[in-house]
């Protein structure tokens, strides 16, 4: 049986570590159909997997990469044929199921989804689980009641691969974006990505007080911790705050006083579980009005022998946008 190259990550002695290697169709965990990946991305999560610095790995060895996007070589599914481009993300993929950095991919059927019009592969592994995650932020904003022209929304840790992607998103559809960053030196890329105002984490005052100068509309927030307790102080009422992340840490400390007297609402997001109709409609405007365009043309593009340098990049806080793995 041929062979196919994959980034498989080995456990040994609570040391993690990944490499490439070459692996079989039969080597690979179970599933109905197939699929030739034609790209994948790197996300944060796919880089404390891939490291052992968060313990996301379930099972090791095992292939990383929690997306992929490609065609369908086989299925024993119904509603799947060869060659239809479709896209998998979340669920355990790349968790404690073989993920999207191999040149072959092999998933249960009810993980895919068709590629939606509009989208080719590659387009949807620029976005990739971090700007799906933008996506679904956005969405979940707009069912809480968030509308262009209520004022500001702001969109932290705006550098990264969710914040970067979810600032053209929101500048896109008409907000009045606010971007904040630790990143004094990105300000201009922020802007070109259509952010009004650039706020300094540096220079940010979070004060002491359980209610702050009520400011935003809404929030997109990935980075946890003080930020996402100074966002809840902030918030005007009846605004929502989308939380996706915790680089800046898991604890939050904050009183009931902004929920019960200015009726914020902190919104979970969570990509990995989604159900399929939420996940059909966020792809479906993705792929429609909420399209981005300078995305696909800053992507970082690598194979899976830059994989190591990305994560690196990514742990470090150094990474600025999305990393798309592509293969031949």
């Amino acid at each position: 049986m041929s062979k196919f190259d994959a980034y498989r990550i080995f456990e040994d002695k609570g040391n993690v570590e990944g490499q490439v290697v070459k692996t079989t169709i039969d080597e690979l965990s179970p599933g109905e159909v197939v699929i030739r990946t034609a790209y994948s991305s790197v996300n944060y999560k796919d880089a404390l997997a891939a490291t052992g610095a968060g313990k996301i790995i379930r099972s090791f060895p095992l292939i990383g990469g929690i997306d992929l996007a490609g065609s369908v070589v086989s299925s024993t599914a119904p509603g799947f044929a060869e060659g239809d481009a479709v896209v998998v993300m979340g669920y355990d993929l790349g968790v404690s199921h073989d993920g999207g950095y191999a040149e072959l991919a092999r998933v249960p059927a009810d993980w895919v989804l068709p590629i939606p019009e509009g989208l080719s592969a590659y387009e949807v592994m620029a976005i990739g689980t971090a700007g799906f995650t933008a996506a679904q932020s956005i969405v979940q904003l707009e069912h809480n009641g968030l509308r262009p022209g209520q004022g500001s929304v702001i969109v932290t840790g705006a550098t990264g691969g969710v914040g970067s992607v979810a600032v053209e998103l929101l500048a896109g559809l008409g907000y009045h974006v606010t971007a904040l960053t630790g990143k004094d030196d990105q300000h201009d890329h922020l802007r070109s990505l259509g952010a009004t105002e650039v706020l300094s984490r540096h220079d940010l005052e979070i004060g002491t007080r359980p209610l702050e100068k009520s400011t935003w509309a809404g929030a997109v927030d990935v980075v946890g911790g003080d930020i996402l307790a100074w966002l809840t102080r902030t918030l005007k009422y009846g605004g929502g705050i989308a939380s996706s992340g915790l680089t800046a840490g898991t604890n939050l400390n904050t009183t009931v006083m902004p929920f019960i007297l200015r009726g914020v609402n902190l919104l979970g997001i969570d990509s990995a579980a989604c159900p399929l109709d939420r996940r059909r409609e966020i792809w479906k405007r993705l792929a429609t009005d909420m399209k981005p365009t300078e995305l696909f043309d800053v992507a970082q593009k690598i194979d899976l022998s830059g994989l190591r340098e990305a994560f690196s990049t990514l742990l470090d806080g150094e990474a600025r946008g999305r990393i798309v793995v592509q293969f031949a």
